[in-house]
């Protein structure tokens, strides 16, 4: 993924769990508008999310955060 996701990956993570606390959860469609308009960058999150680490449908903000920190 390329830097500008990871970015807004974070920035997302940051946001919810200050609204919501450390347990808030959220899906790979958290960092994406309700309309469609990168179909490309969505799949390679989505690729990222679902094939390469097999994470369920929502998972805490604090793991995906973490995670994205060890391979910025």
């Amino acid at each position: 993924m390329n830097k500008e996701i990871k970015q807004k990956i974070i920035q997302v993570c940051d946001e919810k769990i200050a609204k919501k606390g450390e347990n808030v959860g959220l899906s790979f469609y958290a960092f994406f508008k309700n309309k469609n308009d990168n179909p490309k960058l969505l799949m390679e999150v989505a690729t990222w999310w679902i094939e390469t680490h097999a994470l369920d449908h929502f998972e805490k903000a604090v793991k995906i955060k973490q995670m994205i920190l060890e391979n910025l």
